[in-house]
């Protein structure tokens, strides 16, 4: 990763207006010049270095009857990072020149506007590295909520960019880790943070029989679901011990789920929906995040695979949604 891609600056703003992605109709974007926005007296304006690309974004970027088009300026990007430039006049905490992440949602932008109570301070010790902090706070929260001890066998469906991170942190806490994820290169990356058995996620029921076999008939403690398909969500099932833990970390955004609730019933599992609602939740999250990439905890940097300038948002989206061979994690700069 080139990180003088991120090297920090202090802001000099004297422009007034602004690039900025706006997604006028499916599959179509276009950088736009508009005007800078103008905190309000509780905000700050941001300069951003940059902002991660979520899978989230790809049904606003494929298109759903829900959707109205235009999308807002900068909108679904809700992964940036960079340096104050203008606070409101009630802030009293944050400077301008502050580097920050930030909980906005219109960050595919060269600025964007958020509450000084949704941003979390960087410290130098990170200065010119990406740090898209909503994910990794995500990761942070998932980890926290699933409960992983030492001594634990841990599965994890999908390593992609979240699910390579819970591998780290999972490892990290002393647990065995089984990956299973359908790249062979999501393997070797599961392998690169920790890994200890890798399996391709491809039949259902050899995938049973293997982790079966590598438990001695009793499955697993722990399994994180990060895929949001309904296949894998069954498969986790199946792969929890009795009274073990399965954590649905994946974002599941396309319908109705169908899933064995009687395995569920019968095995006595405790299910938890992972993923956070309350703001104050995910700005923790950050925190701890920022604390684990500073200890090496968390080493999110050989995930941050592709890279492209606003200019190409096209080309990032693209990436996004037919995932490259390689493809882990993308991150926009300005």
């Amino acid at each position: 990763m080139q990180t003088d891609l991120f090297q920090e600056t202090l802001p000099t703003t004297e422009a007034t207006t602004m690039a900025a992605a706006v997604i006028t109709a499916p599959k179509q974007v276009e950088i736009q010049e508009l005007a800078l926005p103008e905190p309000s007296a509780t905000q700050v304006r941001i300069k951003l270095e940059g902002c991660g690309l979520c899978a989230s974004n790809i049904p606003v970027w494929e298109g759903r009857e829900w959707f109205s088009y235009p999308i807002p300026a900068g909108n679904p990007g809700h992964e940036g990072w960079g340096i104050i430039d203008a606070v409101g006049a009630e802030v009293k905490d944050l400077n301008v020149g502050d580097r920050v992440a930030a909980l906005s949602y219109n960050s595919y932008a060269a600025y964007d506007v958020a509450e000084a109570t949704s941003l979390v301070m960087l410290p130098k010790s990170l200065a010119g590295k990406p740090f898209p902090g909503e994910p990794l706070g995500c990761a942070m929260n998932i980890f926290k909520r699933s409960d992983i001890k030492a001594g634990q066998t841990v599965a994890i469906l999908g390593i992609g960019f979240l699910g390579a991170l819970l591998v780290q942190l999972a490892k990290e806490a002393g647990a065995r880790v089984i990956a299973i994820s359908q790249r062979p290169f999501s393997l070797d990356i599961a392998q690169q943070c920790g890994a200890d058995e890798i399996i391709p996620m491809d039949d259902h029921y050899k995938i049973i029989e293997r982790v079966k076999d590598l438990t001695e008939g009793v499955f697993c403690d722990r399994v994180i679901e990060c895929t949001g398909k309904e296949w894998p969500l069954n498969l986790a099932g199946e792969l929890c011990k009795e009274r073990g833990r399965l954590i649905i970390a994946g974002f599941h955004q396309d319908g109705m789920r169908q899933v064995n609730i009687q395995l569920w019933n019968w095995r006595g599992l405790d299910v938890i929906n992972a993923h956070e609602r309350d703001p104050q939740m995910y700005l923790d999250g950050i925190k701890e995040a920022v604390e684990a990439v500073e200890s090496g905890r968390l080493k999110p940097e050989m995930l941050y695979t592709h890279t492209f300038p606003l200019e190409k948002m096209d080309e990032a989206f693209a990436a996004l949604t037919v995932r490259p061979d390689g493809f882990m994690k993308a991150i926009v700069t300005m």
